[in-house]
């Protein structure tokens, strides 16, 4: 293994990656193939959510050496409609979670990551891709596949902060419908699980929807769109080269609130890789992540059949707890059933994308490819 550490992507989980190795005391170095960071987002709001464990997710981060130096409001609450159109508000006393933006503007959570990144003397290579790490390294090249697609708008807005969720297979097959407002920007998408190919019929469903429910004003709207994979692998690693964020399927599958897990996978696999220990990242990332993975895709499970009748008694039912925070915390909870049907039913037709091949130092495997042209 060479002195400086290779990472391919400069994504959240890279750049959290290359700051870890650089606070290990070793050098880093990240290839992004775009000409900067954030360019897959445009300033849309995402949620980094604070409910998977007891510690406060800023708390957990500053833990592992990454700032909050981005921009962050903390939400409390959020009115979620149901199937026949029934507000009902869900609320903590704890930030549910906080409100960032994603792109490569100033106060984006990308842009902080890179000069966090660039102030631990990490090196930034822009407008290059790694294809093959032979010494190995990190792979944090985002998703190769889209499992659930996000489809929306953003745009200006004087309307008041606040957060919205519309659940109904009208507005988005087997996912959720969401309206985020926070200091004058707006973000209005259909997240979707199936029936991708009419994202444009459900997204003006939502415009229609939200505008009715909450009086949504859109000036200077933008369409934006992108996608998930959130297909746990067997294995993050290969060799000395290690796989995170959703390079390696680490995604919340049941709602996709998955930038936490980004950021812990990506420090993990810098830590392991800097300490010289690559194997110490295959004991960490299944002990902290598998279970949470195990525990949202067997709750996708359910969701999935709940139907729009089922939606509207989920949300009736547990709009009767107090503290929504803590409900949500036990809903995401590792548990012993949740590992028995996760292998029982909900891995079923969920083929792991990243399947990791000896004596290949491909970043994204294409030696059948070769192999196939060489022939």
């Amino acid at each position: 293994m060479t002195d400086t550490i290779e990472i391919s992507g400069a994504g959240p989980a890279g750049l959290a990656a290359a700051i870890a190795v650089a606070h290990s005391g070793r050098k880093a170095r990240v290839c992004e193939r775009r000409e900067d960071v954030g360019k897959r987002f445009h300033g849309d709001f995402q949620g980094l959510e604070n409910w998977t464990t007891e510690i406060d997710v800023l708390e957990e981060l500053a833990t592992m050496g990454i700032e909050a130096s981005f921009e962050h409001t903390p939400f409390y609450a959020v009115t979620c409609f149901s199937p026949d159109g029934v507000p009902r508000e869900f609320r903590s006393t704890q930030p549910l979670f906080y409100l960032i933006r994603r792109g490569s503007e100033a106060g984006c959570l990308d842009t902080s990551l890179k000069q966090q990144a660039l102030d631990a003397g990490v090196v930034i290579r822009f407008g290059e891709k790694l294809h093959r790490l032979p010494s190995g390294g990190i792979v944090t090249q985002g998703p190769r596949r889209a499992d659930a697609i996000a489809a929306g708008y953003l745009f200006d807005t004087d309307m008041a902060d606040g957060a919205y969720a519309a659940i109904s297979d009208k507005l988005a097959p087997k996912g959720y419908a969401y309206l985020l407002v926070c200091k004058g920007r707006g973000t209005l998408a259909t997240c979707m699980f199936e029936d991708f190919h009419k994202e444009r019929q459900y997204l003006e469903r939502c415009v229609e929807y939200f505008t009715e429910k909450v009086g949504v004003r859109m000036k200077n709207p933008r369409r934006f769109g992108g996608g998930g994979n959130f297909s746990l692998p067997r294995t993050a690693r290969k060799g000395n080269m290690l796989y995170a964020g959703e390079s390696a399927g680490f995604q919340d599958p049941l709602f996709g609130f998955g930038i936490r897990w980004a950021l812990i996978s990506g420090v993990e696999a810098g830590r392991a890789l800097a300490e010289g220990d690559p194997a110490r990242y295959e004991h960490v990332w299944k002990k902290r992540l598998r279970a949470y993975h195990q525990a949202a895709a067997t709750n996708r499970w359910f969701y999935e059949r709940l139907g729009e009748r089922g939606y509207a008694t989920a949300l009736r039912k547990y709009a009767r707890e107090n503290d929504a925070r803590a409900w949500m915390k036990r809903a995401y909870a590792p548990a012993l059933w949740k590992k028995a049907w996760y292998y029982i039913m909900a891995s079923r037709g969920n083929k792991p994308l990243l399947q990791p091949r000896e004596n290949c130092d491909c970043t994204w495997c294409r030696c059948d490819r070769r192999l196939a042209q060489a022939g």
